[in-house]
């Protein structure tokens, strides 16, 4: 593991070499363009894209996390939204697909039967994606069970948008005590508060380049 941040404790420090790459709703429809643009996300697709072809470089494990919507099991906020039409992120649309910047070229669409019943899709050779109804990545999900098969202890997140779905997640990682660290400049909706909040939990943050950095060193490449 290298120690690239002085002074942190050692049962936090993210060890980058054993990590994961968890990527949040980044999906058409939430950014510019799409039926729900999240503000900044767009802005940021440049900087997931570098991470991922990062991990993908080193054979690292990659998990897109994805809303598809439809039905009654929704968020209560957008749930009158999505009962009355609301095209966002439906499940098989075009909208609900991963932003094409960030996709492998060869990688399959998501296929919403396979996702909604619970499993995960293999989208590459270390790459996967799951589907959450709720904020949290972890929430109803198999990304704990599949982090265990994978013995990874440190996850990287990126994605769409902090305030909502990172947060949660983020969260959730720390209460599995899972290393948590923040791509700062990967995540649309953060703010310097956000990065204080969470350092109260032990999430640490860096920007992609540090990580990437890191990652390579620590990949031996």
């Amino acid at each position: 593991m290298t120690t690239w941040v002085s002074g942190l404790d050692a049962h936090i420090a993210p060890d980058v070499g054993r990590s994961v790459l968890v990527v949040i709703d980044t999906q058409v429809d939430f950014v510019d363009g799409g039926a729900w643009p999240i503000p900044g996300t767009t802005q940021i697709l440049p900087n997931i894209a570098r991470l991922l072809a990062a991990y993908r470089d080193a054979a690292a494990p990659i998990v897109h996390v994805v809303r598809l919507y439809d039905g009654d099991d929704v968020d209560l906020l957008r749930r009158a939204a999505i009962a009355a039409g609301a095209p966002i992120a439906r499940p098989g649309s075009v909208g609900s697909q991963i932003a094409p910047e960030l996709r492998l070229p060869d990688a399959p669409d998501l296929d919403a039967p396979t996702l909604i019943a619970g499993h995960v899709q293999h989208l590459g050779p270390h790459e996967i994606a799951v589907w959450k109804p709720r904020w949290s990545a972890f929430y109803r999900t198999g990304l704990d069970q599949h982090l265990a098969t994978l013995g990874v202890h440190t996850i990287v997140f990126a994605g769409c948008n902090y305030p909502n779905c990172p947060r949660a997640s983020i969260y959730d990682a720390s209460e599995r005590d899972y290393r948590v660290l923040l791509a700062s400049d990967a995540i649309s909706g953060v703010e310097q508060h956000h990065l204080e909040e969470a350092g109260r939990i032990g999430a640490v943050h860096a920007c992609s380049d540090l990580i990437i950095q890191v990652l390579t060193h620590d990949h031996g490449s």
